[in-house]
């Protein structure tokens, strides 16, 4: 008797795990009643879509040649006020 006080605390985690488990996996009513997308979610994944689109379009654009800018590093050398 004193044997199975001893086991049953380490039988009962692995059990009480996969009682866990099975009820995190299981599907909840508002899981199914969600399943369909919505025109408000529709209208949103089109939004960053077109987002994503135009980041990538930017993103793949030539650069204008570095030379064409000038760049002003202050006053030339010698220079008064």
């Amino acid at each position: 008797m004193q044997q199975i006080l001893y086991i049953l605390p380490a039988l009962m985690c692995p059990l009480g795990m996969g009682v866990m488990m099975w009820f995190l996996m299981r599907p909840s009513n508002k899981q199914q009643a969600g399943h369909g997308t919505s025109a408000v979610q529709e209208r949103e994944l089109a939004a960053l879509r077109a987002e994503i689109d135009a980041l990538r379009a930017a993103q793949q654009a030539p650069i204008g040649d570095p030379t064409d800018t000038p760049v002003s590093f202050g006053k030339p050398a010698g220079a008064s006020r």
